[in-house]
């Protein structure tokens, strides 16, 4: 049995789960409403504020989507319960980042600014302290779009090996390249 697609998911009192007919669940919390489709084979059972998803075979077609479908409801219900953030940071010289309503304005070294448009689901900040990277926070509900739009931030200008300049998560370790060694 699929050991992520067994484990039940604990319902805080604050969150209200609603399973439509035709598979549809709602889950909504203090901080908003998120809705997902799940496959037809899956029974979903809630009792005593635990909600558990149960597969009718073993076929590896159900074996995928029960932890999948496990994973996603327990991401909707972390996200209307705590909600999710993510902080980039810009690691080069004249690197910039600019909030303009819900566009980010990005200076990334190219000879154009980058602007982007971010969803109306994601609340933003872009700051930029003396002596220190600008950094993008990015808080939302959705797991899914939160990581969609920093992973496509991020593919803007990834960090390359040698230097570390391009656009980071905060804390993300990464590999470095020793270079070209002296010529003698």
């Amino acid at each position: 049995m699929s050991r992520i697609g067994k484990l039940p998911i604990s319902l805080p009192d604050k969150v209200n789960i609603i399973v439509a007919d035709d598979n549809l669940v709602t889950v909504k919390g203090p901080l908003g409403e998120l809705s997902q489709k799940v496959d037809p084979d899956l029974e979903i059972k809630i009792e005593d504020g635990t909600l558990t998803i149960t597969r009718p075979t073993e076929q590896k077609r159900h074996k995928a989507m029960h932890g999948l479908y496990r994973s996603l409801i327990n991401n909707m219900v972390i996200g209307v319960t705590e909600g999710y953030t993510v902080q980039q940071e810009l690691v080069g010289v004249g690197y910039k980042a600019e909030k303009e309503g819900q566009m980010l304005n990005l200076a990334l070294g190219y000879s154009h600014n980058i602007i982007i448009e971010l969803p109306k689901e994601i609340e933003f900040e872009a700051k930029t302290e003396r002596r220190a990277n600008p950094i993008i926070t990015m808080k939302s509900i959705d797991k899914q779009l939160i990581g969609h739009v920093a992973a496509k931030i991020r593919s803007l200008r990834p960090p390359e090996p040698y230097k570390g300049k391009g656009v980071k998560f905060v804390g993300e370790q990464l590999r470095r390249k020793a270079g070209k060694s002296a010529a003698k």
